[in-house]
């Protein structure tokens, strides 16, 4: 259960559920590195999709590797980096019921069902930049195979 849930995080990063949040500052707020100022009540898109493929803070954004969540890897990502769900005070409120029904169906399936590329199936996928969530252009086609037991 450990690497699946290492697969969902990975998951998750190469393709977040939404590629920006929209927060609100609650203050006046100096960023000390460039002196720029943010006034109170402005509205601020997070790019949730640029800090999962910032190569800062993810070597190689690329390639698909489960292994950067491994306990001791997990504890090496800077903080609001990894934001599948948003953080803190307003992350998802079905973040922890959201990600357990994913691993239980994702159990469930893969013990019976095996999925195949076909001839259709797009490698790499071909994200549709004018998608307000992540899409593929051309759908996903997978063939479903029931496993032998």
């Amino acid at each position: 259960m450990k690497y699946l849930d290492m697969v969902v995080n990975e998951t998750l990063r190469k393709y977040p559920l939404t590629s920006f949040l929209n927060r609100k500052s609650v203050s006046k707020y100096t960023f000390e590195e460039t002196g720029f100022t943010l006034d109170k009540d402005v509205a601020i898109l997070v790019p949730v999709a640029g800090l999962h493929f910032d190569p800062e803070y993810f070597p190689d954004p690329e390639k698909y590797n489960p292994e950067r969540f491994t306990e001791e890897n997990k504890n090496k990502i800077p903080p609001y980096t990894f934001l599948p769900f948003g953080e803190d005070p307003r992350n998802c409120i079905g973040q922890r019921f959201g990600l357990l029904v994913t691993k239980l169906a994702l159990a469930y399936t893969i013990k019976d069902f095996a999925f195949e590329r076909t001839a259709a199936t797009a490698v790499p996928l071909g994200l549709d930049p004018g998608s307000l969530f992540l899409e593929n252009k051309t759908g996903i086609h997978m063939k479903v195979v029931k496993v032998k037991q």
